[in-house]
């Protein structure tokens, strides 16, 4: 695969997919499902992302079944009320813990980012350490993507209580631990990029041919 990276790191690192959210904007339903160039989303983020981890896990509330195709743990949120994106990276932290206690890190990416780039957990990873901080999150043109990054399960306890006081945003408790921030360029595309509305997929649709022609 293009872009594909490898790291020592990665022997203890889980994905998580997170397709928890209402998706609203998409209309309802499951945005990781909606087709993009013939193929689910969901296959798209996968492509990218299983090949940089030990494995990987997704995180979605309701009926597991409508996943059954990809084969993998299906983990949904431990906290009531769709509390949003730190209450899917919680469940990703307790499963590897209790699943796989091997696993030292989760790496999270929202289920409608088909362009995730295959440096991005080793990426992530050289930033933490650099910093000398627990977390790490992707960067790009200026703007920081919270939901795509680096988690120790060794959080997970203070995660929890965090949520239960009511905490939401993710920037709100990294800052309490220390995050570093892993910078990708958004040329020739923005590796980031999200699909929230139906008329985002044509957008994805051309970049996903600009990667192709681009051999990036």
């Amino acid at each position: 695969m293009p872009g594909e990276t490898v790291v020592p790191e990665a022997r203890g690192t889980l994905a998580v997919v997170l397709a928890g959210g209402l998706a609203r904007r998409m209309g309802g339903g499951d945005k990781p499902l909606r087709l993009l160039a013939g193929r689910p989303l969901l296959d798209h983020v996968l492509e990218r992302l299983r090949p940089q981890v030990a494995a990987t896990i997704l995180n979605a509330n309701g009926d597991p079944a409508r996943f059954a195709a990809w084969g993998l743990p299906v983990v949904a949120d431990g906290m009531p009320d769709h509390p949003g994106p730190l209450a899917g990276i919680l469940a990703a932290l307790d499963w590897a813990a209790e699943a796989q206690p091997a696993f030292a890190w989760v790496v999270s990416v929202p289920g409608d980012s088909p362009l995730i780039p295959g440096d991005l957990v080793a990426r992530l990873h050289a930033a933490r350490q650099a910093a000398g901080v627990p977390l790490a999150c992707a960067l790009s043109d200026g703007q920081t993507h919270p939901p795509i990054g680096l988690w120790p399960v060794a959080l997970r306890h203070d995660l929890r209580a965090a949520l239960t006081a009511g905490e939401r945003k993710i920037d709100r408790w990294t800052a309490r631990h220390g995050i570093a921030h892993a910078d990708w360029p958004t040329g020739p595309i923005d590796p980031f990029f999200n699909a929230n509305a139906p008329e985002d997929l044509a957008e994805a649709e051309a970049l996903l041919a600009a990667l192709a022609t681009g051999g990036r």
